[in-house]
């Protein structure tokens, strides 16, 4: 028998302002690597957890940005650098980009596309297969009607004793030691 690693606690809470108000309590006591669960989103709890805003928009604006240059790149060589085009009798320069506007627009969407998917994966880090959590039998409530907090042991913080104490403080019953999947 090997020994498993333990992932963390686990605890229910009663209702939605009860999981905001515990939430709040963890995030004063200074713990980093803790989540809460709902079975429907709660206004203002992501404040309440002291979250920081995404980086996703900053990563989204540069995806785009790419997209454009490279549409207008890949535009303006083909058309005007490897192969000039004269439709009508009009001049290949620069001074052509109108007609590039199509292909930046396009580009510029789906890199964008792109970006948004694939940067929400990776900042989720997704995908998963499996999460330790799935293991316990009360936490399959929570698309139902749990309220959940689920504090990691690889946090900072995390003591056992103090870490239990701290969920009880903070309204939390049926406490859970959740532990990963044994191999």
């Amino acid at each position: 028998m090997t020994a498993k690693r333990v992932y963390g606690y686990l605890a229910e809470f009663k209702s939605a302002s009860a999981l905001y108000k515990a939430a709040e309590k963890v995030r004063d006591a200074g713990h980093k690597k803790w989540d809460c669960y709902s079975p429907y989103p709660i206004h203002g709890l992501d404040k309440a957890m002291g979250m920081k805003k995404s980086i996703l928009p900053y990563l989204v604006f540069c995806g785009g940005t790419l997209g454009i240059i490279t549409a207008f790149t890949l535009a303006y060589t083909t058309q005007v650098v490897i192969y000039p085009t004269v439709v009508q009798a009009k001049p290949a320069n620069i001074f052509t980009t109108a007609a590039f506007f199509p292909i930046m627009f396009e580009l510029t969407i789906l890199f964008s596309g792109f970006t948004t998917l694939f940067g929400l994966l990776a900042l989720m880090q997704l995908p998963r297969l499996n999460h330790p959590l799935f293991e316990s039998q009360q936490f399959r409530r929570v698309t139902d009607d749990g309220f959940f907090i689920a504090i990691e042991a690889r946090d900072p913080r995390f003591s056992s004793e103090e870490t239990k104490a701290l969920l009880v403080d903070a309204g939390g019953t049926n406490l859970e030691l959740v532990e990963e999947p044994g191999d």
